[in-house]
């Protein structure tokens, strides 16, 4: 099959993505004196969710990451606390998708450490690790958790080994992995999960893409095809593709499109620059873009993926003289619909020890939500435990809205609770519910309003329990005491500004609840008159 070269200049077609634009953080709302790792391996040292920004830094004397509140920009105190338990360098970070407090991380010293960070300001370094995992017999280089299955995780060593890891035990201390794989011949430079994680795609020092069941370790399709090097891969959502980034025979950058069910030549190649810096793609399966990102580059070029020929469509780029040493995302549910950013990256800037935010903005005039480029996204829940998905189960991810609002009505809906020994709930849920007492006291001292048996049953003792329920670490936040000390300060502020955001969130899903309500009144008006 003829390979299709790709045009220089880029051809212009109807999208609504056309028009997107990167737009940078101003100076205040970045994150600066960070003193980002210098390590020269080829990993993106940054880990992002709607709580934390996650960056490998430079430590003495072993390897040391750290975690930073998104919303603390500014200058970085010196003596900022870190993760510090691993006795070599960190190669990897990733956080968990599942919750926003728990993160792993991989190093030199052949270790996989799980971190669970608190939820109030770091006061002192993080040293113990909830679970270490000790299966590796040389430096552990990558981490993946699995996309839709609870505790699952992957890991990559120079071993040439890839090992399965089912964290749903009790023990701190693990030795062996549910599953080892090791049919790889040299070390794996990346590794990549299809939308449901029945299938994962890696590229080999060799210069091999495989793509493969990891339950059982059957390979499916494999890819020598040699005029392109293949350094990183991509599944592409629900297109049936694949991305990689590598080089040509001639040494260029390049990027190369793949057929899932046939890798015996590429749909697509086509030649960047002549740079060495490794190219990291990170596509968004929302939107149908895809962004790539060089080591060392200052822009971020920018495509769209269509399901008909040429497949690949240039869109622009996001230019820059400053060069990235490493990148992080913000996951969908971490993004700021009210302004239609679509995607949001956090760039490591080493010469000036920054990390600089770039939002993905689509201009529009309208303030209103845009549903049209914000189509359901996989939410904070699993849709398969650990166990479930060993035993050979497949499930897409659950969905959820990202409109204002309705994020917490869906996950109510969809999703069973948990128990307080499995599952510490976020400050926002704390907040929601704090709120909503509050409300049902009020109405229940109102006596023309409706109330269910179980609302009129609480007395005050009840509520008396409720208002202790309201206390955060030993006081109640709307009434404490002033603080002493500018940690305490730093402390309170955040705290406030967390209440602030989810009193907003709150007032929205309110807004939409009265909507919705209005529009049913309308309906039973219309249909009482045309009846």
């Amino acid at each position: 099959m003829p390979i299709l070269q790709m045009s220089w200049h880029p051809q212009y077609r109807s999208s609504k993505f056309r028009h997107v634009f990167g737009k940078p953080a101003s100076k205040e709302n970045c994150y600066d004196c960070v003193p980002i790792t210098r390590s020269v391996h080829d990993n993106h040292f940054c880990a992002v969710n709607p709580h934390f920004v996650a960056v490998v830094t430079e430590c003495a004397g072993g390897g040391a990451f750290l975690v930073i509140p998104v919303h603390q920009t500014g200058k970085l105190d010196p003596h900022y606390p870190k993760v510090c338990g691993h006795k070599g360098n960190v190669l990897d970070i990733k956080w968990n998708p599942f919750d926003d407090f728990v993160i792993a991380s991989c190093s030199e010293d052949a270790t996989i450490k799980i971190w669970d960070i608190p939820k109030q300001l770091l006061s002192r370094n993080i040293t113990a690790s909830r679970k270490e995992l000790l299966g590796h017999s040389r430096r552990v280089g990558l981490l993946e958790w699995h996309p839709t299955a609870a505790n699952v995780l992957f890991s990559t060593g120079y071993d040439y080994k890839l090992m399965i890891w089912n964290l749903d035990t009790k023990e701190s201390v693990i030795l062996n992995p549910v599953r080892t794989i090791d049919f790889h011949q040299d070390v794996i430079l990346s590794m990549s999960f299809n939308t449901d994680g029945s299938l994962l795609a890696t590229t080999c020092k060799d210069r091999k893409i495989r793509i493969f069941d990891p339950r059982t370790g059957t390979v499916l399709q494999e890819a020598s095809y040699k005029s392109h090097r293949a350094n990183k891969v991509l599944f592409l959502g629900n297109m049936k593709k694949l991305l990689s980034t590598g080089t040509s025979r001639w040494n260029n950058r390049q990027i190369a499109l793949w057929n899932e069910d046939d890798l015996s030549v590429p749909l697509i190649e086509e030649d960047l620059d002549g740079s060495s810096g490794v190219l990291f793609p990170f596509y968004d399966s929302d939107t149908n873009m895809l962004y790539v990102v060089g080591k060392g580059d200052g822009n971020i070029r920018y495509y769209e993926i269509s399901a008909d020929k040429p497949h690949l469509n240039y869109l622009t780029e996001y230019r820059s003289y400053l060069p990235q040493k490493g990148i992080g995302i913000m996951p969908k549910r971490g993004l700021d619909v009210s302004s239609c950013e679509i995607f949001r990256f956090y760039k490591l800037i080493t010469t000036k020890g920054l990390i600089e935010p770039i939002s993905m903005i689509v201009p529009r005039r309208s303030e209103s939500y845009q549903e049209d480029i914000y189509p359901l996204t996989a939410g904070v829940q699993p849709a398969l435990t650990a166990q479930e998905w060993l035993s050979g189960m497949n499930k897409g991810p659950l969905l959820v809205s990202l409109r204002p609002g309705s994020e917490l009505i869906n996950s109510q809906q969809k999703f069973p609770e948990r128990t307080l020994s499995s599952f510490v709930p976020l400050e926002s849920n704390r907040y929601q519910d704090r709120i909503e007492r509050k409300t049902a006291f009020e109405d229940a001292k109102k006596p023309y309003r409706f109330l269910d048996e179980r609302e009129s049953r609480r007395g005050m003792d009840q509520v008396q329990e409720d208002r202790k329920a309201w206390l955060s670490n030993g006081f109640d936040p709307f009434e404490c005491p002033p603080p002493k000390t500018e940690n305490e300060l730093l402390h309170m502020f955040y705290r406030q500004q967390e209440e602030i955001r989810r009193l907003r969130e709150l007032v929205n899903q309110r807004e939409v609840q009265v909507k919705q309500l209005e529009l049913e009144i309308k309906n039973i008006h219309m249909s009482s008159g045309t009846s």
